[in-house]
């Protein structure tokens, strides 16, 4: 029987097994084997996401409810494993104008991915734990990896801090509901919030609700969780950042959404309220601060609180729709999200320094119109215009909500996404109608490059195509948990 569970855990046990092999060959090798552990690391990221189609992802429960195999968590972890794959390739053409590039990177990533496997399999309070501090571990050290730079030091103390503080209200949660139900399994949580108590017991399991979601909603980036996120994404090495944009983003809202529904479900009138109003919160503040910001990683950062809200609205539903929604966005999310930082990665000055401020955009159509061309589809498609894919996962989103009779809830995310629209805007006026600022440097990358024109395409019009095979997908995912 125990070999069984191990089948179903295949996915984390590739990765942090061959996380430890490959540190061992970094402490041996050095630095030179960087490149050769980087091919490796997306080798694995690949044995883990192919392991999915065996047990692993459709297993059901193991080790007594603490870890669950099933469609919902093998779909998140594919979109984690290629946030994961994307921010390895990526890192040593960026960190070579610096020579900052270690061994330790891909591998920090592999235990982060593992930790973010068990945050989306967590079945128990004490999973989901262990998952999300071996996730949050590595991206402290991720923040910081440029240690002689101030600004990648800052990031990594600031979210250390106000990690380490959301862990804190993430624990306090989870002891209040295990102080009031007894058990810290997901279903066994649900149990008790169907049989009838005191006042007194409602109002600790209440307590332990908020408190508990509160802990998700930072990891998340979920105002009013999201104090971390402009200065850690701006002082971060722009890999790291891409890292943090997809991955983790795609795991903590997965992770939300397992939670509300299985442990959850039977109180989703109280959750309910709670997600509306931080969901339509993230989405104005997103795209208000986003507005006066200078640094394009800092607009990125809003914008990604921005698409989040959008994201969790679906969950509002607490319908297996709602559910898929939410997926469905997350998926498209993290395609988007990629492509404009691979765009912000080609931002070098005529030395090959990194530059991020929104003015070198300047006529850019006019210095590099392809790139231009990407990045503007991507900015459209963020803000959710038609005819570019990222309108379609929108629209998911508020056909779940008003299913359920919440249209006021869906008019107040459409009028806020006309707030978001302006900043994007902003960003194609000042490529297109702008003087020209002095030209990026030569991209050098053909990876890159493809990397670029595959996302760019993707979220094209020619993305319509793939609703019925991504719409199963994610509806099979939903299931699950229903």
């Amino acid at each position: 029987m125990t070999s069984g569970y191990l089948w179903e855990t295949l996915p984390e046990l590739i990765l942090s097994v061959g996380a430890m092999l490959l540190l061992l060959v970094a402490a041996w090798q050095g630095d030179g084997a960087t490149r050769g552990i980087g091919w490796a690391s997306v080798g694995l990221l690949l044995a883990a996401g192919l392991s999915l189609l065996g047990p692993a992802g459709n297993g059901g429960m193991a080790f007594g409810g603490l870890y669950h195999a099933d469609s919902f968590a093998a779909f998140a972890k594919v979109l984690i494993y290629l946030g994961a794959a994307v921010s390895i390739l990526i890192a040593p053409n960026w960190f070579a104008r610096g020579g900052a590039l270690r061994a330790e990177y891909p591998i920090l990533i592999l235990l982060s991915s593992a930790g973010m496997g068990m945050m989306v399999s967590a079945g128990d309070l004490l999973t989901l734990y262990v998952g999300l501090e071996l996730q949050s571990l590595a991206a402290y050290v991720l923040a910081s990896f440029m240690r002689r730079d101030t600004r990648s030091a800052e990031a990594g103390l600031k979210y250390f801090i106000l990690g380490a503080l959301a862990s804190g209200i993430l624990l306090y949660g989870i002891a209040l509901l295990y102080g009031f139900s007894g058990t810290t399994q997901f279903g066994g949580i649900a149990s008790v919030f169907r049989l009838p108590a005191p006042h007194e017991v409602q109002v600790g399991r209440l307590m332990g609700l908020i408190f508990l979601l509160s802990g998700l909603f930072f990891k998340a980036s979920i105002v009013p969780f999201h104090m971390w996120t402009p200065d850690v994404y701006e002082g971060a090495p722009t890999p790291v950042t891409a890292f943090f944009a997809s991955a983790p983003k795609v795991a903590a809202v997965a992770l939300l959404v397992r939670v509300a529904v299985e442990a959850l479900g039977p109180a989703t009138e109280a959750w309910r309220q709670i997600i509306s109003v931080v969901g339509i919160a993230s989405i104005v503040w997103g795209a208000l601060a986003a507005i006066v910001q200078t640094n394009i990683k800092r607009l990125l950062a809003y914008s990604s609180i921005n698409n989040v809200g959008f994201a969790v609205l679906g969950l509002v539903a607490g319908t297996a729709e709602g559910v898929a929604s939410v997926l469905f966005y997350m998926a498209v999310y993290i395609v988007m999200t990629l492509g404009s930082f691979l765009c912000v990665m080609q931002m070098r000055d005529a030395e090959g320094n990194q530059v991020e401020t929104i003015a070198s955009l300047s006529g850019l159509s006019r210095t590099r119109p392809w790139l231009a061309a990407a990045m503007a589809m991507f900015m459209f498609s963020l803000a959710g215009l038609p005819p570019l894919f990222g309108f379609w996962p929108k629209w998911e989103v508020f056909q779940a909500v008003v299913q359920i009779g919440w249209w006021p809830l869906a008019a107040l995310g459409i009028a806020a996404s006309v707030i978001g629209a302006y900043y994007y805007l902003k960003i194609v006026k000042i490529m297109y109608f702008d003087e020209p600022a002095p030209e990026f440097a030569p991209r050098e990358s053909r990876l890159e490059g493809g990397l670029i024109a595959l996302s760019a395409a993707a979220i094209s019009p020619l993305g319509y195509l793939a609703i019925p095979y991504l719409g199963a997908a994610t509806a099979c995912a939903a299931k699950a948990l229903f």
